[in-house]
Order: structure tokens, then sequence, then C-alpha cells
């Protein structure tokens, strides 16, 4: 029995000033979600991906993109600076 690959995409979240979290997708420009709670936010980046494969199909113009403007990201990490 042949089994389905699933691909899989790094999603960068960040919590804004309104308490809302904003996932981006690197790999698929212009790929971004938000909502007030994390796990609407999951259910919603997973739609958006969805949305942006799709598109990818049959839109060359979408495709050129990702191929020239994703990446995916090293996450290095995360300090406070202070002054």
């Amino acid at each position: 029995m042949a089994t389905m690959r699933k691909n899989q995409y790094h999603v960068l979240i960040e919590r804004d000033e309104d308490g809302y979290f904003v996932a981006s997708v690197p790999s698929l420009p212009g790929c971004h979600t938000q909502a007030k709670t994390y796990a609407e936010l999951m259910r919603r980046v997973r739609e958006a991906i969805e949305l942006c494969v799709d598109i990818a199909k049959t839109d060359k113009a979408y495709r050129e993109k990702v191929r020239h403007f994703s990446h995916e990201p090293t996450f290095v990490g995360m300090e406070m600076v202070s002054l």
C-alpha cells in the first residue's frame, strides 16, 4: 500500500501589540494569517497554506514568486538588548 507524503512548512508565529497571533509561511510568499487564539491561528494557517498551494498549481506568476522569493528560515535565537 502506498503512503501519501505530506508537505511540511515552517511557520513563523508572533504576537502583535493587540494580542493577536500572527503567522507567516516564508516558503510561500504572501502566505499570512492572524487569529485571537493559538488554536484558531493553526486552523487558519493550514487553510492559508492549502490556498497558496492550490494557487501555485494554476498560477505561473505565483509559482515564479515562490521560486524566487521564498526561503526556509533557520531559527537562531532571540535576544534582549538593553540600552
